[in-house]
């Protein structure tokens, strides 16, 4: 039942890291390691070779200045620069440590910088290729090294159990951190994109609603004087003889025609209508699921109050979130119905509860836990045969989810019946359920009795 159209958080990530991010944290690391270094010699008089270190750490100064100087500061870095510079600062960092210690050097789990700061930010294909090259050198490093000596001449070294110890915890903690912050932000940066076309949704749909109303409210109170200026100019130019004036009637008549051709078409900010921003819950239901009833499925209506004695139905806010919601979950069960979709909305004087049912093979076992989240897999080939004729908005679920608590709502997904169930064959609810709930108070809830006075049309504000 859940297919939403997948996306890839992962495209074209590595263009949002800045050049000067990554040498901003290359400065850091200069300044730790040449502050290591001269507390290593001074206070704990270990025979060092500078040489070779002050070696190592100018390589870095030197490829921070080049960048700073040749590229401009604003640059950014695609996939594979990116990689070319974490793998420098590994090898540079790995050739640092076999100058001081090797793994004996507590230093030495900084290697795991680089593996990190790829897999927040590259493709696991990289982020792979990185941690090889982390591992490849931590062995190199863990064999080949000079001892640190001090100037007695004592050689300062851990065991060998602890050496090995700390070479498999450094290749885990590789490993480690790779998978799970690659996880973390491909998770955080889905939720990012599933929450923008969210917001592009509800604004597509507030737009809308707005239009709707600014036609309306300008064909109600331009309708009445356009159609006494053009039966005006009409009988004037039938009792006209003078072909100047007549034409100018003409004229007239012709552009009181063109007003209400604008007003047909019109786009651009004027009052909005009170009428549509409000309507009866049975209406709003019914335009939410409009677009989707003529797709080859039935759709059926049952909206009644949830006892004889209740309530009669409410009118209710017609918010964009709210249509735009149920418009998707509609979507979602026509996709996935096999002949029928049931929409039944009941009332009583505390809530509204509304349930969407189908016929169709129901939530997936593997999805059910997930329903709400958004889902970054690609829609598979497969998937239009389950679909015909119409191709679905993506993350649709998440985005009614999403909206729709917004507005107060409660929901919850779950399956129906089986096929061997005792109901009429017509009657035989399957597929999917989901059901959302919401109190009076948060939809703007009212009844004919106590449903204020509209007052006049105010003006929609622009930006």
């Amino acid at each position: 039942m859940v297919e939403q159209q997948g996306f890839d958080p992962k495209i074209n990530r590595s263009n949002w890291v800045r050049l000067r991010t990554l040498i901003v944290l290359r400065w850091v690391a200069i300044g730790g390691q040449l502050a290591a270094i001269t507390v290593a010699q001074r206070l704990f008089d270990l025979n060092l070779n500078l040489g070779l270190c002050f070696l190592a750490i100018g390589a870095s100064i030197v490829a921070n200045l080049v960048a700073i100087f040749v590229f401009p500061e604003n640059k950014r870095l695609n996939e594979g620069e990116v990689a070319w510079m974490l793998l420098f600062d590994i090898a540079q960092l790995a050739f640092l440590l076999s100058l001081t210690g090797g793994l004996n050097n507590p230093f030495a789990l900084l290697i795991m910088a680089p593996v990190t700061i790829s897999a927040t930010a590259l493709k696991p294909s990289t982020t792979a290729l990185l941690g090889a090259a982390t591992i490849a050198s931590i062995s190199i490093v863990a064999i080949w090294h000079l001892p640190l000596r001090t100037e007695q001449g004592f050689i300062m070294r851990m065991p060998q159990d602890f050496v090995i110890g700390f070479w498999t915890a450094l290749v885990i903690g590789v490993m480690f951190l790779g998978i799970f912050a690659s996880r973390v932000t491909a998770e955080v940066h889905a939720m990012s994109d599933a929450l923008t076309a969210t917001q592009m949704a509800l604004a597509r749909e507030q737009k809308l609603t707005d239009l709707g109303g600014v036609v309306a409210a300008a064909a109600h109170e331009l309708g009445t004087p356009l159609a006494t200026i053009k039966l005006a100019s009409a009988e004037l130019i039938d009792e006209l003889d003078d072909p100047h004036l007549k034409e100018d009637a003409i004229l007239i008549r012709d552009q009181a025609d063109r007003c209400r051709d604008i007003l047909r078409s019109m786009g651009q900010a004027g009052k909005d209508d009170l009428h549509m921003r409000r309507a009866p819950l049975s209406a709003v239901v019914r335009e939410a699921a409009e677009p989707h009833e003529n797709r080859g499925k039935e759709v059926h209506y049952d909206i009644a109050p949830q006892t004889a004695e209740g309530p009669r139905q409410p009118t209710i806010d017609r918010r964009p979130e709210i249509i735009h919601g149920l418009r998707n979950l509609v979507q979602n069960a026509v996709d996935f119905a096999n002949a029928n979709v049931w929409i039944d909305v009941f009332w009583d004087d505390k809530s509204v509860v509304l349930t969407i049912s189908d016929d169709g093979p129901g939530f997936s076992p593997q999805v059910i836990g997930r329903i709400g989240d958004p889902f970054v897999r690609k829609r598979r080939k497969s998937s239009s045969i389950r679909r015909p004729g119409y191709e679905g908005m993506g993350l649709g679920l998440f985005i009614a989810k999403t909206l729709l608590e917004r507005s107060g709502a409660e929901l919850s997904f779950a399956n129906g019946a089986n096929a061997e169930s005792e109901a009429p064959q017509n009657e035989i609810r399957s597929g999917a359920i989901v059901q959302a709930r919401w109190p009076l108070d948060r939809i703007g809830a009212t009844t004919e009795s106590d449903r204020p006075a509209l007052g006049e049309n105010i003006r929609i504000e622009t930006a």
